[in-house]
Order: structure tokens, then C-alpha cells, then sequence
């Protein structure tokens, strides 16, 4: 599958709900892969009444609590740990999320002038009028905010050499702040730690654009010949996921397959407001 083939069509949350006719009724578990519920089973969080588990597979957590994961990471079972994270963990270090009522970021983007919240984060918008995102830069950009405990926490992991993977969705680049090294992150959605010019794709550093946006000026190409608006490089609705993403999760099923013999077919969909649609 090509990287254009690999794209991102939104968030579940918009497009779930309702979306099937079914009865309320039916067990959620139901709609879950049988792999899916099988990696639940055995860390003992099916639905009270589910009979149908695997039997064959040792339940992995003494307990569903955060003493029950610590023990089973001290453990020698516990070597190739992959994480994921998602808005929760920033939003303790003071960077809102994009949805919640009255303090998320869309709740808040009246003085811009948007047609509609969203369009400040999308690419067909940015090309026309690329202001309004450059000055909510300079509000939130990475720096202003200080890594959390769970930020640290991932830095821990991975000097115990016990990290194989970090993903994120978050473009913040609190987990590089943290001491998180750049080759153990999969920045999902992006990241404002580089930039590229949108007409020449020549790339900027991190420290380039922040004095740029903070000055603020409207980020434009150095290169001779070339007045292109420079974008950090985080994933607008309407572009696609970065190769890296793709290809480490292709990695991580294909690790999968060859050592439980479970297959696990991927979908990569592009980023999209509204409804998801598969690929």
C-alpha cells in the first residue's frame, strides 16, 4: 500500500454513534474483533458474562489496576512495552483539548473569525488564509508547557529499555521535552518539531519557525525564488499521516503475526472532519 493509500478519514467519535440501527442492548464486546477481545480477556477486562474468552492464554494482569500494571512490568514477561497517548496526558500540563464544553480549544477560536471552529486546522482553509493558525501557534506553542508525569513516565520506560514504541496524537512535542528520543516516537498526527515549505518542501528547524511565529510573522521560504508559507509539520484535516506512522504499525502487526500467528488487517484513513470512512 502506497503512502497515499495510507490515510487517516477521522475521528471514530464523530461517526460511532448510532451508527448500525442496532439495539442498545447488544453487548459492546460483540462488535469487537475476536482478536480484540482475546487481548482483553486476558487482561481480565471482559464484560461481566462473557463466556467466550481463551482458555489457552495465561490472564497477563493480577488485577485492572495501576498496581496491577506496575507488577506485571516488573516482571520478566514485560520487555517490548508499546505505548499510546492521546490529549488527556497534556491537558494536565495546561494545553487544552480540541472538544470539551467551554474550555476545548473549538470553544474558544471566536476572535479568528472562522467560518466554522475545524477550519483553523484545515488544509484547503490554511492555503487561503494561514493567519489565524499562526497566531493560535504563538498561544500554544510547545515550550510554553512543561511535560507531565505520564510524559516522564514514558522517559522511564524507556531508559529502563523496556520502550519499543511510543505513539501519540498529540503535537505537542512534550514527550521529546520529556527526554523521549525521536526514534521511539510515532507522531500520529504530526508534530511541531520540524516544518517544511508547502510550495519547495525545503525543511525548517523547530527553533527557525518558533522565532518566526512568535515574531509574529507569517513563516515564508528563504530559498531564492521561492516565497512558499512554511507549515510545522502536524497533520491538517485533508492530509495524510506521516509515512512513519504507517510504516511502524505495519511493523509492530507483521511482529504480531510472526509470533502469536494472529493477523490483523490495518485500515489507514485520511484525517477528516466528521464521519470515517475506510480505506
Amino acid at each position: 500500500m502506497s503512502s497515499e493509500e495510507n490515510k487517516n478519514e477521522g475521528s471514530a467519535e464523530d461517526s460511532t454513534a448510532g451508527a448500525t440501527g442496532e439495539s442498545d442492548e447488544k453487548s459492546s464486546s460483540d462488535d469487537l474483533p475476536s482478536f480484540l477481545q482475546g487481548l482483553l480477556a486476558r487482561l481480565g477486562i471482559s464484560k461481566p458474562g462473557d463466556t467466550e474468552q481463551e482458555p489457552e492464554h495465561e490472564q497477563v494482569l493480577e488485577e485492572v489496576t495501576f498496581e496491577g500494571i506496575a507488577k506485571y512490568i516488573q516482571t520478566e514477561k514485560c520487555r517490548r512495552i508499546v505505548t499510546m497517548a492521546g490529549a488527556g496526558i497534556s491537558t494536565a500540563a495546561g494545553i487544552p483539548d480540541f472538544r470539551s464544553p467551554g474550555s476545548g480549544l473549538y470553544d474558544n477560536l471566536q476572535q479568528y473569525n472562522l467560518p466554522y471552529p475545524e477550519a483553523i486546522f484545515e488544509i484547503g482553509f490554511f492555503h487561503s488564509n494561514p493567519e489565524p493558525f499562526f497566531k493560535l501557534s504563538k498561544e500554544l506553542y510547545p515550550g510554553n508547557f512543561k511535560p507531565t508525569t505520564s510524559h516522564y513516565f514514558i522517559r522511564l520506560l524507556h531508559e529502563k529499555g523496556l520502550l519499543l514504541r511510543h505513539y501519540t496524537q498529540n503535537i505537542d512535542t512534550l514527550e521529546r521535552l520529556a527526554g523521549v528520543p525521536g526514534e521511539q516516537l510515532v507522531e500520529a498526527h504530526g508534530t511541531f518539531y520540524t516544518a517544511h515549505c508547502l510550495k519547495c518542501r525545503k525543511m525548517y528547524t523547530q527553533d527557525w519557525i518558533k522565532n518566526e511565529i512568535l515574531a509574529d510573522n507569517l513563516p515564508t521560504c528563504e530559498k531564492d525564488n521561492c516565497d512558499g508559507v512554511v507549515k510545522p509539520d502536524i497533520v491538517f484535516f485533508g492530509e495524510s499521516l506521516p509515512e512513519r506512522f504507517s510504516s511502524c504499525v505495519s511493523k509492530a502487526l507483521k511482529y504480531r503475526e510472526e509470533t502469536t500467528g494472529h493477523s490483523v488487517r490495518p485500515n489507514f484513513v485520511r484525517l477528516e472532519r466528521g464521519a470515517a470512512s475506510e480505506m
